[in-house]
């Protein structure tokens, strides 16, 4: 069993949450320890900047905090006090300075998770931060030390005075976020919402012909309704189905419908810049014998993979007559039939229920233990919204024990 300092704060997971945590509680003196369970800190970090890392977004402060829904209650007090403002302050500490991009998103000048992150494992390691990987945690003993598994050496015990648990949620498996700690938070009496797939695509059967020409093809410059909502964007169709930004925005609401057996119809407008009297003024103007694919394409700039989604709803019987035909342009139906696994999700929702953590996210049933990020039972839509909760759960945390810590020295 390996000694730790009496006030030394341990931090279970290396994710984006972890590392925050690790910078402002070493910053502010504190011994930390951060264990990982793969052989290197930060996996889920460059793996959510592979596509640029989208760290924030730029909307007023009441509209940011709006996209959350149900979950803003839970989350406002650690967004306030750790706001946009606040991560891109922090960015620029690292010597990372961000950017607004056109749709009001807020990236690393350099658009890349590696530069930031580099910056960030540099600073924790001149603050003394001491990393231990390939530990991969199984619990607490009878004496509510922490227990690891080390594939060399075998099973160690740690009790520092405070932890902070960030292990993510299960829809990044190759980055450590396996989803495996549910089960140890159970045993431990801890209530765990059971998680699922957010921000994911959703499931639908094509035809052999369609799937095979058009699947990881994007159908740009649309919108998407389901029930109530209505969202604009773009979406990419897979050879079982569709994802991609605007699928995302509505997955809680999609999701829910199919958990409860409801209608799982999506409607989807192909020309949403385009009134339904302007699309059929455009469709007026048919030349004598030109093919119904020229056709949409000439007169509304229809992508084939939007024409080919019209005739694939249609059984290859797209409508001649213009007053059909706008409406199917403007309504198209597709029925969706199940959910992507939460491995190819961007994200989980449920996780350690609300109520067993108090207002700095200390678990209630577990003194001086944390629990923040994706553990937690909340979701966003993608924009920035899930970095910054994340990053702001783990913040507000991290205070918590350096105030706590200097109360018991005082």
């Amino acid at each position: 069993m390996t000694s730790i300092p009496t006030q030394h704060v341990a931090i279970i997971g290396g994710g984006p949450a972890g590392l925050i945590a690790a910078d402002l509680l070493s910053g502010a003196g504190l011994a930390v320890t951060v264990f990982d369970q793969m052989r290197s800190p930060g996996r889920k970090f460059l793996l959510a900047g592979r596509g640029g890392l989208n760290i924030t977004h730029s909307e007023p402060i009441e509209e940011f905090l709006n996209r959350y829904g149900p979950d803003r209650s839970f989350l406002e007090p650690a967004i306030r006090a750790f706001d946009p403002e606040a991560l891109r302050n922090w960015c620029n500490e690292l010597g990372e300075t961000t950017f607004i991009g056109t749709s009001g998103r807020v990236f690393p000048a350099s658009f890349r998770a590696t530069p930031l992150l580099r910056k960030l494992l540099q600073r924790l390691r001149t603050q003394g931060v001491e990393f231990r990987t390939q530990h991969r945690w199984t619990g607490w003993n009878h004496n509510h030390a922490l227990r690891f598994v080390h594939p060399s050496l075998g099973e160690t015990e740690f009790s520092p005075h405070a932890t902070l648990l960030s292990l993510g949620g299960a829809s990044w498996p190759g980055t450590g976020a396996t989803g495996a700690w549910t089960e140890v938070l159970n045993t431990a009496g801890i209530e765990i919402v059971p998680l699922r797939p957010a921000n994911c695509g959703f499931l639908t059967t094509w035809s052999d012909h369609f799937a095979s020409r058009f699947a990881g093809i994007p159908l740009k410059n649309i919108a998407l309704r389901y029930q109530n909502a209505t969202v604009r964007g773009e979406a990419m169709i897979t050879a079982n189905g569709i994802e991609g930004g605007a699928i995302y925005a509505l997955a809680r609401p999609l999701r829910t419908g199919i958990e409860g057996g409801h209608e799982s119809t999506i409607l989807l407008d192909l020309q949403p810049d385009r009134t339904a009297e302007a699309v059929s003024q455009k469709l007026s103007s048919r030349r004598p014998k030109e093919s119904t694919s020229n056709w949409l394409r000439r007169t509304l700039r229809l992508s084939r993979a939007a024409v080919a989604l019209l005739r694939e709803q249609t059984g290859n019987s797209v409508p001649h007559d213009v007053a059909q035909l706008t409406h199917l342009i403007k309504n198209l139906s597709i029925e969706v039939d199940g959910v992507q696994p939460i491995d190819r999700a961007i994200s989980t929702a449920g996780g350690i229920a609300q109520q067993e953590v108090d207002a700095d996210f200390m678990l209630s049933k577990r003194p001086s233990v944390y629990a923040v990020g994706e553990m937690l039972d909340w979701e966003a839509p993608t924009g920035g919204y899930l970095l910054q909760a994340t990053l702001s759960t783990a913040v507000m945390a991290a205070r918590s024990i350096v105030a706590k810590t200097a109360a018991s020295e005082a």
